[in-house]
């Protein structure tokens, strides 16, 4: 792993180590209390204040860097037009990554203290899980078992929803997923013209498909203005997703109105094996076919170690 020796190396990217990393944000105010991570940290991750004041306090300070040169540049562009300067759309942040390997808790994370930054006080997060089909069309479609794949989701509401954004509209609708009954709901999330957009998800960083007459169609990630992904061995993700699993089980499974009530009542030994099942079969696969490929399209990769902490970060050069 290159340090921070080693950033004039040929290579468009600047790799650098946690320590490296960490430096950046050494002399930066650390804005989360302890009980503020809590209320972030995600089933199982290993998120604590070091780990906020090393890796994702650098991190909030770039992309406010970046957020504010775009405002200026869209200023510089509206004086080139020689027209009054509207109001800026806001950023756009692209968040990637496997099933179980934080990307969650990564993007509630980052919402919290770009939230921190005078300049930009109003950050929006979205999931893409609510833009799935129903599993009424998924079953229809004979892809209810292929959720999360990149075609059980609606793309077109899905690109609609960030060319709004991008537009600039004073409100869009997003729709709300429920994980508890394993659906998409009735509920709506309403933003209204925030500074910062997160927008997360598995696929997320995926290109444009090619259209049955040849052309290619546009891309969510055309729209985005930065893009993270969140990055791990597969061994450990997998391991990451059976303890997840196992500790649902204890949990969120045995609630009745849970979609997945049934797995609570599986032993120990079963239920791991049905993890591997899940994982083998569903989750795996799309990682290897669908959401690792699209990882070489980010701005920045965070890389995390077997501990769920971030080892060192990659980022594009400009």
């Amino acid at each position: 792993m290159a340090g921070a020796g080693h950033i004039n190396e040929a290579t468009p990217y600047v790799e650098l180590d946690r320590a490296a990393w960490a430096e950046l944000g050494a002399h930066t105010d650390q804005p989360l209390s302890a009980d503020e991570i809590d209320r972030v940290r995600g089933l199982g991750e290993q998120l604590d204040l070091d780990e906020v004041a090393e890796v994702y306090l650098p991190l909030s300070r770039l992309l406010s860097l970046y957020v504010e040169s775009a405002g200026a540049l869209h200023r510089s562009q509206e004086d080139f037009l020689d027209r009054p300067t509207p109001p800026r759309t806001p950023f756009v942040i692209g968040l990637a990554g496997s099933v179980a390997v934080g990307k969650s808790t990564t993007a509630r994370v980052l919402q919290q203290m770009l939230a921190h930054w005078p300049v930009h006080p109003k950050v929006a997060l979205v999931t893409t899980d609510g833009f799935l089909y129903p599993n009424a069309e998924l079953e229809r479609r004979g892809i209810l078992h292929r959720k999360g794949f990149p075609e059980s989701y609606d793309r077109k509401a899905l690109l609609k929803f960030v060319i709004d954004i991008k537009s600039g509209r004073d409100e869009v609708e997003a729709p709300v997923y429920s994980h508890l009954v394993y659906d998409v709901t009735d509920e709506k999330v309403v933003i209204q013209r925030p500074d910062i957009v997160i927008v997360e998800g598995l696929n997320v960083l995926q290109p444009a498909q090619t259209r049955p007459d040849g052309r290619t169609g546009l891309a969510v990630s055309d729209f985005f203005d930065f893009t993270i992904y969140v990055d791990a061995a597969t061994n450990d993700i997998k391991q990451w997703y059976t303890e997840r699993f196992l500790r649902l089980r204890e949990t969120a499974f045995r609630d009745p109105q849970s979609y997945f009530a049934k797995y609570a009542k599986l032993s120990h030994d079963e239920s791991v094996v049905e993890a591997g099942r899940i994982w083998d079969e569903i989750n795996g696969p799309n990682l290897s076919q669908n959401v690792a490929p699209s990882r070489s399209r980010a701005t920045l990769v965070l890389r995390k170690g077997g501990d769920h902490s971030v080892r060192w970060v990659r980022l594009r050069k400009l």
